[in-house]
């Protein structure tokens, strides 16, 4: 595995998730260079350096501003500008606005740095996947959004706290829309190489099937919580960005669930959602097939025509 040299990293904006991104490549080491892009000059400005006054801990080099020339020589683009979703307000709801946003952003971000890669977290992440794929007409492995890493980070803690293991031994993944028609591919799940369903902590506690429904809802209405006590989600995304950012400058081939737009994959077309993905140098590099169970099919075809419905709303 080939590291990038010099690598730089541009976060576009400057609000709650686009700072969380930014500490978190920092303090993790994700990027050489750490770049924050928002229009907003007098914030960009002051979070640039809050950041930098605190790289005589972290090492790296902590660069911003409202120019878009802040982009230019990004290896990855992480894009968190958008609409803020609001208490009650669901991902899909955001659709509209930020996918005109994107219309105006995305052309200018590729002129800046034809050549990164480009991540998408601002929701509905799946929905503008699909958008700025087909307004930069860039290959659909270097457009991808984070989708479903933070659900399955979610997922695998919940799981981890009852089966009294570290959450590194969970293998379980949100697959589908990283939102409400997201689900977790139980079929596959291990703790070890246990099936899921098989465990016995060491307590004696065994997992059921309602129980596995219950984490699942609680995956699901996480960001809810979240936002209706402060207001937004930002911390640990930023933490999953990072580690996506890390798997493309470190060309890690790691597996991660993120999403691309599919030509093919269980007869989806033209949609985005998550499956796990080997993520390298250059984007996306493979999306093996995912094994699931007639249920999950069903839930997963569901999860797509959700997406779809919203995509052809806005004309994509």
């Amino acid at each position: 595995m080939a590291r990038i040299e010099n690598s730089r990293l541009t976060v576009v904006g400057a609000g709650s998730v686009g700072v969380s991104v930014a500490y978190a490549a920092l303090i993790r080491g994700s990027a050489r260079t750490v770049a924050l892009y928002d229009i907003d000059r007098p914030k960009v400005e002051a979070e640039v350096l809050d950041l930098a006054h605190g790289t005589w801990f972290t090492g790296g080099t902590v660069v911003g501003g409202a120019d878009p020339e802040v982009v230019a020589g990004s290896h990855v683009v992480v894009i968190t500008a958008g609409a803020k979703q609001r208490p009650g307000q669901t991902r899909l709801d955001l659709a509209g606005t930020n996918v005109r946003l994107l219309e105006r952003l995305m052309p200018t971000l590729v002129e800046h740095a034809p050549g990164a890669v480009f991540c998408i977290v601002t929701n509905p992440c799946d929905v503008l996947t699909v958008a700025a794929q087909k307004i930069t007409g860039l290959p659909a492995s270097q457009v991808f959004s984070s989708g479903t890493v933070l659900d399955t980070s979610r997922l695998r803690r919940l799981v981890a706290d009852r089966a009294l293991v570290s959450a590194s031994s969970v293998h379980a993944d949100i697959v589908g829309e990283h939102g409400d028609t997201g689900f977790a591919l139980w079929s596959q799940a291990r703790i070890g190489t246990t099936p899921v369903l098989d465990w016995v902590s060491p307590d004696g506690h065994r997992f059921t099937p309602p129980e596995l429904d219950a984490i699942t809802q609680d995956v699901r209405d996480a960001a809810y919580r979240i936002i209706e006590g402060k207001g937004a989600t930002n911390l640990a995304i930023g933490l999953a960005c990072a580690r996506i950012v890390e798997a493309i400058l470190g060309d890690q081939h790691a597996v991660l669930p993120v999403s691309t737009v599919h030509d093919g994959l269980h007869r989806l077309h033209g949609v985005a959602l998550s499956v796990p993905s080997v993520v390298g140098a250059g984007g996306v590099q493979y999306v093996p097939d995912v094994s699931t169970t007639p249920d999950e099919e069903d839930q997963l075809q569901h999860s797509a025509q959700t997406l779809l419905a919203t995509q052809h709303a806005l004309g994509f």
